[in-house]
């Protein structure tokens, strides 16, 4: 029999004032209390209520109980049980499964005539069973809040029923005042709360209504209640698009409704809460409407923007809630509850920019933290340096990537088109810091190579020139020497670095190149300790690097520190480790690289200089110079880039081979992580064990890379400068780089194209079908337009056209594919691709050296294939280091199931 209940009504609506939804005479049972939400949430309602919850239901867990502070809450089979055992209560908590919420509802009816209010937390209960659970709870006079809703909540009366309005500390932010909340969202519901103290607003009773499509106390109920609760002054109202419920409401005090989601209106299915969906006349501007019009108000207020009147505001941004309810009630003559609590201004804990420079406004700075965080936050940022979680890295890369579309490959983020424009010594430092150096760090960069180019009576040099003897390729000589360069050739300087990080990780350094007291840290070294960083007599690097050091202009925290340890007389090792902790102090802190990371830069450094010094025979390293050059000038005068352009060609390259050379050297970079030197670096990373970091052999990871190039891959570079040799050696060329050398172009790639047309003819007409091909033009992916273009080297020909470079070569390969569309050897205009790039800027660089007979045709091939070596080094120390700091043991073998046997 239908209950009678408010008047007012076409329905049953039993709460006649917001004062009556949450009491403390209210007693609780909650369904499915042992389920994961209501595990988490409940005793904490349990707690802040003052024990209102008697006892909860979940089949088959009689006899158990839930666990609060202030005692236990027993657990029935069902509500029949729970009531036989002496148990009532006035309201039903719901946290089943959509598909049981309609038979939760009728089996806390039928067992309990007290039942007066039921609150529905699940999410997409169906239109069918929310009708059904309507005519129910009508019939039997209940009130029902939700669905999909986190329940609701009274400030002064302490109590929350259902869901988690306030979170775990609902005391914190449900503050005793004279605001009432309404809100579709339950999260906004607490948000709101929390923004109102801000501006002084405290709350009386806080309802999360739920945006199923079918919400059961609405805004009508809601504003009824409103207006005869003596404790709620205003209101705060939060809605969504979707449905009528805000249509043609009786608003009697004043209010501040926050209409969301204009968004909405344009998708074509459900996004967020079921009932959402922006329909016909129901969507955010229809609604925005609704309530300008019960404010008499005509536009939506914002702060640059400040239309209110004493009825009302309406708001698009929760954060304008407080400041637009203040602006409202001042109106009308009542001032905030209390004094304000914090601000809305944005308070960050925690920041990183992530190595870019920013404008003081975009600069936020860092709040210590509230406690218990701030100690929290204490303790994480002593733990410097990045930590990235371990998974398996077959084919996977967090160091590089290739587009598919452009064929651009990226390491860091940064393109190798970019990365072109740059130094080797930049690129090493970015392939491992993910970022580039100032110029105070390429002055430090340069010295801690250049220290160790020569390797004059090195074993190292020994194993290449034996391997060099012995006619292996330039890849199997450097893998000789690099692995002499193993863990004790470079033990004293990891053991400086890892003493330097220690002692300076909680000392609040960011960067080392600015002024910092350490004289604390200086005291605490025993004479032992000290002791590690000084020089003995026969270190006569170690003078010349410091000299070097302090010309710089800037002044490192680590190198005065390692200099002040050892009485003003470093050691060379000490030096080295204090430049690269210089180096890679600020990414460490910072968070781009790990300490793993810092620890093995030394190692790292020595194995390039290897790479570069080891690529000479000995006979061009002797006791005080290299390739002809003292070595304090080199370490004085010369960049690493420089360095290794002597190392190829014997000379000192001039401004523009300078920059065409390190172009060269930045677009071998990288292929991405699929490429077969990339495998073979990641696989001798993951055959020692990245999880046990300290095992990785760094110099045999760059063997691993070396021994997967070969002449096919690094070393094919040299087809395309064989091919360019062959048409113009006996063609008087003298300098590549002039503009007026009155070659036939054309006639030379005519005269080609002709030829090649009758020897493709006749290889078909043989039916050879592995004839020889162009090298260097026409590509898989740039290849179905009439004429085609690898935009890689379009990038390289406008930059070479930007400073006045001409290269007769690049000249030529694109006359060559236009003959050869004209002689009709191809169908469309082929492109030249990246790789006629890197020959023809190599062989411009050798042509006067091999045209005058001072390099034979195999110094030519090897200069080529260590050119590749060089440059593909950068992007093997970045996956290197990447497999080291995420891999996992053996993660780059291939499964049984995967391999196939070929009979």
């Amino acid at each position: 029999m239908h209950k009678e209940g408010v008047k007012k009504f076409p329905y049953y609506v039993g709460i006649n004032s917001l004062a009556e939804i949450a009491t403390r005479e209210d007693r609780v049972c909650v369904l499915n209390i042992t389920g994961n939400e209501s595990r988490a949430v409940t005793p904490v309602s349990h707690i802040y209520s003052g024990g209102n919850i008697v006892f909860g239901t979940s089949p088959g867990r009689t006899g158990q109980f839930v666990e609060t502070k202030i005692g236990n809450i027993p657990v029935y089979n069902s509500i029949k049980e729970g009531l036989k055992a002496g148990l009532k209560f006035n309201t039903a908590v719901i946290y089943l499964p959509p598909s049981g919420v309609k038979d939760g509802v009728a089996e806390a009816v039928r067992h309990n005539p007290g039942l007066k209010k039921i609150v529905i937390l699940t999410e997409k209960v169906s239109v069918s069973d929310a009708r059904t659970i309507r005519a129910i709870c009508q019939t039997n006079g209940i009130d029902v809040f939700g669905g999909n809703c986190l329940g609701v909540a009274d400030a002064w009366n302490k109590v929350r029923i259902g869901g988690a309005l306030g979170g775990n500390k609902p005391e914190e932010s449900l503050v005793k005042g004279s605001v009432a909340l309404f809100s579709n969202s339950g999260n906004f519901t607490t948000t709101i709360a929390v923004y109102l103290l801000t501006k002084g607003w405290g709350t009386t009773t806080s309802i999360s209504s739920g945006k199923d499509v079918y919400i059961h106390y609405g805004p009508r109920e809601f504003f009824h209640a409103l207006d005869n609760d003596d404790r709620s002054k205003c209101a705060v109202i939060y809605t969504e698009p979707g449905g009528y419920y805000e249509h043609g409401l009786e608003i009697k005090k004043p209010t501040v409704a926050c209409v969301v989601g204009r968004w909405k209106a344009r998708l074509t299915k459900a996004c967020g809460h079921a009932g959402s969906l922006a329909g016909s006349g129901d969507d955010a501007r229809a609604k925005e409407k609704w309530f300008m019009e019960y404010f008499g108000v005509k536009d939506i207020y914002t702060p640059q923007n400040p239309i209110v009147s004493k009825k009302g505001a309406v708001v698009t941004n929760i954060a304008y809630i407080p400041e637009a309810l203040t602006r409202v009630m001042e109106l009308n003559g009542i001032k905030p509850d209390f004094e304000s609590r914090g601000d809305l201004s944005l308070k960050c804990w925690f920041a990183n920019n992530a190595g870019l420079s920013l404008p003081p406004e975009l600069d936020v700075p860092v709040v210590r933290a509230e406690a218990p965080y701030d100690e929290q936050i204490d303790h994480i940022n002593k733990q410097i340096g990045a930590q990235y979680p371990r998974q398996a890295m077959k084919d996977c890369s967090g160091a590089s990537m290739m587009d598919p579309a452009t064929q651009v490959s990226k390491v860091h983020n940064i393109s190798i088109l970019d990365a072109s424009k740059r130094s080797l010594e930049e690129n090493l430092y970015m392939s491992i810091m993910k970022r580039y150096p100032d110029e105070y760090g390429r002055g430090l960069l340069n010295v801690a190579f250049n220290s160790y180019i020569n390797h004059f009576g090195d074993p190292a040099l020994l194993a290449a020139d034996a391997a060099r003897e012995a006619e292996s390729s330039p890849n199997t000589v450097l893998s000789a020497a690099v692995s002499i360069i193993g863990k004790g050739k470079v033990k004293a300087a990891l053991t400086v670095s890892n003493e330097l990080m220690e002692l300076f990780q909680t000392s609040g350094l960011v960067n080392p190149a600015e002024k910092f007291d350490c004289s604390g840290i200086l005291k605490s070294l025993s004479k032992d300790a000290k002791k590690a960083f000084a020089a003995s007599k026969d270190d006569k690097l170690a003078a010349v690097m410091l000299k070097k050091v302090e010309g710089l202009g800037r002044k490192s925290v680590f190198i005065e520190f390692v200099k002040e340890a050892a009485g003003g007389k470093p050691s060379s090792d000490a030096i080295f480790s204090a430049i690269w902790m210089t180096l890679g102090w600020e990414p460490l802190v910072k968070r781009s690289i790990s300490r793993i990371t810092i620890a093995q830069l030394p190692w790292y450094s020595r194995v390039f200089s290897a790479f570069v010094g080891c690529s000479v025979p000995a006979d061009k390293h002797t006791k005080d110079g290299f390739c002809g050059v003292k070595n304090d000038e080199l370490i004085d005068k010369w960049t690493f880039t420089e360095i290794a352009f002597l190392a190829l060609i014997g000379r000192k390259p001039a401004e523009k081979e300078l920059f065409e050379f390190s172009m060269l050297l930045g677009l071998i970079i990288t292929n991405g992580p699929g490429t077969i030197s990339a495998q073979g670096c990641k696989g001798a990373v993951s055959s020692d064990g990245p999880e046990d970091p300290a095992r990785v052999q760094i110099n045999k990871a760059f063997i691993g890379f070396l021994t997967h190039t070969g002449f096919a891959h690094g070393g094919n570079g040299y087809e395309a400068i064989a091919f360019l040799i062959e048409r113009f050696k006996d063609k008087g060329l003298k300098d590549p780089s002039d503009r007026k050398h009155k070659l036939p172009l054309k006639g030379i790639a005519d005269e080609y194209s002709k030829w090649y047309a009758k020897y493709k003819a006749d290889q078909k007409a043989f039916g050879n079908i592995e004839y020889m091909k162009v090298p260097c033009v026409n590509h898989p992916v740039f290849k179905d337009k009439d004429v085609n273009f690898d935009p890689r080297e379009r990038f390289v020909t406008g930059l070479f056209e930007e400073k006045g470079i001409y290269n007769i070569f690049l000249d030529f390969y694109h006359n060559l594919v236009q003959s050869l569309f004209d002689a009709k050897v191809s169908k469309n205009v082929y492109c030249v691709n990246v790789d006629a790039v890197i020959a023809v800027i190599l062989l411009k660089v050798v042509w006067e050296a091999f045209n005058t007979g001072k390099m034979t045709n195999r110094e030519v091939e090897s200069a080529a294939f260590t050119t590749f070596l060089f440059g593909r080094m950068i992007g093997t120390a970045a996956e290197v280091d990447d497999h080291i700091n995420r891999g996992r043991n053996m993660d780059t073998r291939t499964s049984a199931s995967k391999c196939s046997f070929v009979g």
